[in-house]
């Protein structure tokens, strides 16, 4: 009898300890990553011009994934800007890049090497052309540049893409009909204030903080970028259907704009790959992407754009695979 007594007691006891053990199995299995690795090893990223705006968004990308995927490495490399940065993804140089949606399409479109392993990653935010002179120029529209000193960006850049196209549509020969200089937005602005340039082209998100340190110190004033111009610069279509007419807010640099808003013309970013990166890696980076989208916003306001809605259109390219998961996860 009292070893039946004692199975008896000793069975509560045991049910006691099963739970406790199951309770203890559910609580690791929900806190510990056990099945979702943090992606490691080292990737490359494309960015930009020192200055520009793909530096500084690509600095605090990285420090963001930092956070995210500890042990990941991401390693930065300066280029020239869009065209250098398709390039460089299409042939392997690098694993990631901003670029804008022009240059992806004008790579496609020249059947360029690796053209059709890029994918897409996330739209991110607008370029604004910046057509920018001294406030007491006499240079009033694009076709007024005509015999003028232009920094028009470096070959390799999505500035000159679009400075050429600009130019073409106010009817002026991007080669002969200016003098046209390959200065990135490093040099633009100490070249415009010290008259070795009368103007200078910048494609960036706003504002551009080289822009707005030049407007501080030097009085510059943004030349409008509209009408019969914006109608030639898309009549092409192909790569050209990626630019629309836009505004630049009065509030972008209110000393250069003297508070009235400017026209011209805008074209999205897009964050790219190739078709075989990891789609861990990429799904976790476009993760990060959007998840930082107000901690970079408040240093780089062009990114506070980024939106998880309008993310997944990155025409011309189709999605990667890893991305595609990411959407697919965050759906309603």
């Amino acid at each position: 009898m009292f070893q039946a007594l004692a199975r008896t007691g000793r069975r509560p006891a045991l049910l006691g300890g099963t739970a406790a053990f199951v309770v203890v199995a559910l609580l690791l299995w929900w806190l510990l990553p056990l099945g979702d690795k943090s992606p490691s090893g080292e990737i490359k990223f494309s960015t930009g011009t020192p200055t520009g705006v793909y530096q500084t968004y690509g600095d605090l990308l990285r420090q963001a994934a930092a956070e995210d995927m500890p042990d990941l490495k991401v390693r930065l490399r300066n280029s020239d800007g869009s065209q250098d940065n398709v390039r460089r993804v299409a042939t392997g140089e690098a694993d990631f890049s901003i670029a804008a949606a022009d240059a992806v399409q004008t790579y496609i479109e020249r059947g360029e090497k690796g053209a059709e392993h890029l994918r897409g990653c996330a739209r991110l935010y607008d370029d604004y052309v910046h057509l920018v002179v001294p406030k007491h120029s006499k240079v009033h529209s694009v076709a007024d540049l005509r015999g003028k000193k232009v920094a028009v960006g470096p070959d390799g850049s999505g500035v000159r893409l679009i400075a050429d196209r600009v130019l073409k549509a106010a009817g002026l020969d991007p080669r002969t009909d200016i003098v046209p200089l390959p200065d990135g937005i490093k040099t633009m602005p100490d070249k415009l204030e010290s008259d070795q340039i009368q103007a200078f082209f910048w494609s960036g998100g706003l504002p551009t903080s080289a822009v707005t340190t030049l407007s501080d110190r030097f009085p510059v004033r943004l030349v409008p970028i509209d009408g019969e111009v914006v109608e030639n610069l898309q009549a092409p279509g192909g790569a050209a259907r990626y630019y629309r007419a836009a505004v630049i807010p009065a509030n972008a640099y209110p000393k250069a704009q003297q508070g009235s808003p400017v026209p011209t013309v805008a074209v999205a970013n897009l964050l790219i790959t190739r078709d075989d990166m990891d789609e861990d890696l990429t799904e976790a980076l476009t993760r990060t992407v959007i998840d930082s989208r107000d901690s970079i916003g408040e240093k780089v306001h062009a990114a506070q754009r980024v939106d998880l809605r309008t993310a997944i259109y990155t025409d011309p390219l189709d999605l990667h695979e890893g991305a595609k998961r990411y959407y697919r996860s965050v759906k309603p």
